[in-house]
């Protein structure tokens, strides 16, 4: 894991675009139209997306890592708890049977852990997607209505963990391109990052 920059925009569009065409084939929601303006959030220059890279630089994932819970949906005394927030992380659909989302959720739990922070939090559009961050050690906190949708507001303590170099090591094992991926919702929160895109919420 890294900070994103500016030159890793077009490798970030190629993950969104793969990850679009993997959802158009099953039939789900697809952000295509959007990817350019998507990608382009690793141009920020507060350095809070990451990308998720093998050792010859070929990007597999993104997430960003802000320092501030959003002031909605939250109760005060959650906003006043040590926290980093994960918005739009999105994969690459080739490497999902070694779970490069669960690698990059459970770098964000070591990381905030190391910061001193309390907790990691997150939020989706989609109960496939809570279930699947169920299994990634979140829990849904708090289901609130933005707008015309549903938001599920997840948190997850943060915690050293131990095994986490093993993980990334595993991203480049066999079975990387195997057909079938895991669940329906692998680790793309695409929804999620259109959601901050639209300034929705």
């Amino acid at each position: 894991m890294r900070p994103a920059t500016a030159d890793d925009t077009p490798a970030v569009e190629k993950v969104i675009l793969a990850r679009s065409c993997w959802l158009e084939e099953r039939g789900l929601p697809s952000w295509r139209e959007n990817a350019t303006e998507l990608a382009r959030q690793a141009e920020n220059p507060d350095g809070d997306v990451w990308v998720l890279a093998e050792d010859d630089g070929r990007v597999i994932g993104c997430t960003t890592v802000q320092e501030q819970t959003p002031p909605w949906g939250w109760t005060e005394e959650e906003l006043n708890e040590p926290a980093h927030y994960l918005y739009s992380t999105v994969t690459d659909p080739a490497f999902r049977v070694m779970k490069p989302g669960t690698v990059m959720a459970l770098w964000a739990v070591n990381r905030a852990a190391r910061h001193g922070r309390r907790w990691v939090r997150r939020g989706c559009h989609f109960p496939g997607l809570v279930r699947y961050y169920e299994t990634q050690g979140f829990e849904l906190v708090h289901e609130v209505q933005r707008t015309r949708t549903t938001v599920y507001l997840m948190g997850r303590r943060a915690e050293r963990v131990t095994d986490l170099e093993e993980r990334f090591r595993a991203l480049s094992g066999p079975g990387r391109n195997s057909a079938e991926a895991p669940d329906r919702w692998s680790s793309s929160s695409l929804s999620h990052m259109l959601g901050r895109y639209r300034r929705t919420c």
